[in-house]
């Protein structure tokens, strides 16, 4: 599905295509493993971003709001595909960015390049984010404010990543998902067949914790066939090591897919230890969702091979 608007640029869906991971890469451990690469959407707005914002998106616009007010880090995927979708769809956006900057870093610029109001406020500050009044009060300079959380995870932003189901067939028995706040994972396992197991990566240090607000959201009838791995966070949120730079330029030379540092490869990762492990029956077959954020590679863009 394309959306278009007057003068603006589209984002086509058929663009996104499920490619097999090579039979090497999983040893033949299981009958499959596939890759739903949503990357291949947009630049910026990829991935799950881009169904996370789409139904916000449409909703902001037919309530006539004029602002579009978020919240991230420094090196946020979700702050930049905001700023961009504004961009495209011709409305204001502004970000409220968890910490101060003295230099902005690759992400902010790209915000800030698209027109993005940045507004910065201390970790203690960002703590009120889930409070509307608040996040008003910061913006107050700037017209009809339509606040859209962290990571989009909302009811739009839930049911937005649940159509992300058009492009999985019943065939597979697992899909693996990256997890930042869990609102892909909910609006997956709301949409998807109940016999489909949902595996959710989880690239911080005991982001487990996510469990109980996943299950508050996802429909009491669905809430079966998911779980969440932390284990392979490699030190924590955005953190890596040369073994997981190394792993992401051996999965590029052998698939020709990129990974992103900071949740797909710290995935695929994990998975391959599972499969590795024996977690999988043989005739299993696995859809891998890759959700974008490749502009996240700026930082060790010297260390990659593409």
């Amino acid at each position: 599905m394309t959306i278009t608007c007057a003068n603006m640029d589209t984002i086509d869906e058929r663009l996104a295509k499920i490619q097999p991971v090579d039979k090497d890469w999983y040893r033949q451990k299981v009958a499959a493993v596939d890759m739903l690469r949503l990357d291949l959407l947009h630049p910026i707005i990829s991935g799950n971003k881009w169904y996370k914002l789409r139904l916000n998106m449409k909703h902001a616009l037919e309530g006539g709001y004029k602002t579009i007010v978020t919240f991230g880090g420094g090196y946020s995927n979700h702050l930049v595909a905001t700023a961009y979708a504004a961009q495209m769809f011709k409305v204001k956006a502004v970000g409220i960015v968890r910490g101060k900057y003295e230099t902005l870093t690759p992400t902010l610029m790209q915000c800030r390049e698209a027109g993005m109001g940045l507004i910065f406020v201390s970790q203690e500050d960002y703590n009120n984010k889930h409070e509307p009044e608040w996040a008003k009060k910061m913006a107050a300079h700037f017209d009809e404010l339509f606040i859209i959380p962290e990571g989009g995870a909302n009811e739009w932003g839930r049911a937005g990543a649940g159509l992300i189901n058009r492009f999985i067939s019943n065939a597979y028995t697992h899909i693996a998902v990256s997890v930042g706040t869990g609102t892909t994972l909910i609006g997956l396992r709301n949409k998807i067949s109940d016999h489909q197991q949902i595996l959710g990566f989880v690239p911080m240090k005991q982001g487990a914790y996510l469990k109980g607000y996943i299950a508050e959201h996802v429909q009491p009838e669905k809430n079966r066939n998911w779980d969440l791995f932390d284990e392979w966070h490699f030190g924590g949120f955005g953190k890596w090591n040369d073994e997981l730079l190394r792993f992401m330029n051996d999965f590029y030379r052998v698939n020709n897919a990129p990974l992103d540092i900071v949740y797909t490869s710290k995935m695929m990762y994990g998975l391959q230890q599972m499969i590795t492990n024996c977690a999988f029956k043989p005739d299993d077959r696995i859809l891998c969702i890759h959700t974008g954020g490749l502009q996240g590679n700026v930082s060790v863009k010297e260390k990659l091979d593409y």
